[in-house]
């Protein structure tokens, strides 16, 4: 069960990022599922998840992250739990590098495979200077967006 509600998880994750529709992402969760975001904060229910996932994913520098496919992960059937190390891919900035910045998600299902909680973890500094690194690449090949260079500027770039 938790390997198909894992499989089942990757593969909406991977159709939404071809989508963009994000609201399809609080969509895996359970009415009263939570999500625990380590700045954000704790979310509790998918229609308290669905606005902010939303909006944080069709922002910048959400909005330039094309992919989120795990570097690995570990089945804990005790208690239905995946913990993985998840990729947070950058859309080529115009010189085909890559940009990444890892987190740790949790994820735990319920009996019947139904998604009831998921909690990222990582290091904020990671992302601000990975975002940094690739708003300077980007903004020299001028595919960095408004958005993105008063980011930058922001970020010390």
């Amino acid at each position: 069960m938790l390997q198909s509600a894992f499989q089942r998880y990757l593969d909406t994750v991977e159709g939404i990022c071809e989508t963009r529709d994000w609201s399809a992402f609080a969509d895996m969760f359970t009415e009263d599922a939570t999500y625990s975001e380590h700045v954000y904060g704790d979310f509790d229910g998918r229609e308290e998840i669905r606005p902010w996932i939303v909006k944080t994913m069709t922002s910048f520098p959400g909005s330039e992250m094309i992919g989120f496919p795990p570097a690995w992960f570990v089945f804990d059937p005790p208690t239905n739990r995946v913990i993985c190390d998840v990729r947070n891919i950058m859309r080529d900035p115009g010189d085909g590098s890559v940009h990444e910045a890892s987190n740790i998600t949790i994820l735990t299902f319920d009996d019947d495979g139904n998604l009831i909680r998921e909690e990222d973890i990582y290091n904020p500094q990671k992302f601000a200077d990975m975002t940094r690194e690739w708003c300077r690449v980007a903004d020299q090949h001028g595919t960095l967006s408004e958005v993105g260079k008063r980011m930058l500027a922001a970020l010390g770039g």
